[in-house]
């Protein structure tokens, strides 16, 4: 089985290259390298430099016909989406349109697409189910929101069957600062610099955190379970900031951090409910929050 990696030189995108390659799929990435990384793609694997908005992409799909696409490639700041909302919904709403145009004109067999609790908004401190009304306070939320709405219309309209994942706030290995999840890249780097990281409004803002190889285990999953389904990737675990940065402290070295007044556009609660996964996708994390940062912090510190 032959599976396209949209995003397949970045941080989650890697990880989950890796674990296909483990697996026994036949992968081919595409990556435009605006925030992938070149070092990151495997020697043997197929790769594209093609942005999903050009209509280059057609043409690798025509060549490849892949069975499955995974669709992560995206613009994953929150702050830049307010800063610049047009660039946001070309990159993620329109790139998205194209990809499943072309999986419809090629007959794939899975549309898996990488969606965030941004699109959730502001809850009270609760578990979040898929069934929590959805309300993005961002433009990055509502981009993720709208490409979901694109992808069930094509599989309403085309019969392309997918999966859409939501993720929580996701950490590991090989993360740039950007991202709903880049706060534990930000902090270690800093910290390990002797420099003081920033903590916007007063730190006792909660976030679920999930390790990066448990989001690629997910996508993996997803290739031959929860058919037309909207799934929750998060650890059903809240952690505020302070308690985060303490933990990171911790496991590098003790430097204070400076607060900030808090962002635009940052909530205030986010701690994702999981159980579906669990009963349909049979996932469920492997990594706790200790265990993670300390896997972190090894690929992060001086070697």
């Amino acid at each position: 089985m032959k599976v396209l990696v949209t995003g397949g030189a970045g941080f989650i995108g890697s990880h989950v290259v890796d674990l296909l390659s483990q697996t026994g799929y036949e992968t081919v990435i595409v990556d435009n390298f605006l925030s992938g990384q070149r070092e990151l793609v495997p020697p043997n694997i197929r790769l594209y430099e093609v942005d999903i908005t050009s209509s280059q992409i057609s043409d690798v799909f025509k060549k490849e016909k892949p069975d499955v696409v995974i669709h992560l490639a995206a613009q994953v700041d929150v702050s830049r989406s307010i800063k610049d909302p047009v660039w946001d919904a070309y990159q993620n709403i329109l790139g998205t349109i194209r990809l499943l145009t072309c999986s419809h004109k090629y007959n794939v067999k899975k549309f898996i697409f990488s969606s965030s609790c941004a699109v959730y908004g502001e809850k009270d401190d609760i578990s979040i189910k898929e069934t929590s009304p959805i309300q993005p306070l961002s433009y990055y939320g509502i981009s993720k929101f709208s490409s979901e709405m694109y992808i069930q219309a094509f599989n309403n309209l085309h019969q392309v069957p997918f999966t859409i994942l939501r993720y929580a706030n996701v950490y590991g290995p090989r993360q740039t600062p950007k991202g709903e999840g880049g706060v534990i890249s930000i902090f270690f780097k800093k910290v390990i610099n002797d420099k003081s990281p920033f903590i916007f409004g007063d730190g006792e803002q909660t976030r679920d955190f999930v390790y990066v190889k448990d989001v690629a285990l997910a996508n993996v999953l997803a290739i031959n379970n929860g058919a037309n389904e909207i799934f929750n990737i998060g650890s059903n675990t809240k952690t505020s900031i302070n308690d985060l940065y303490k933990m990171i402290t911790t496991i590098a070295k003790d430097i204070p951090a400076v607060y900030m007044p808090a962002r635009e556009g940052d909530i205030r609660y986010s701690q994702l409910d999981n159980t579906k996964a669990a009963s349909i996708l049979g996932w469920q994390p492997s990594f706790d929050l200790q265990a993670g940062l300390s896997e972190t912090f090894k690929y992060y510190k001086p070697k």
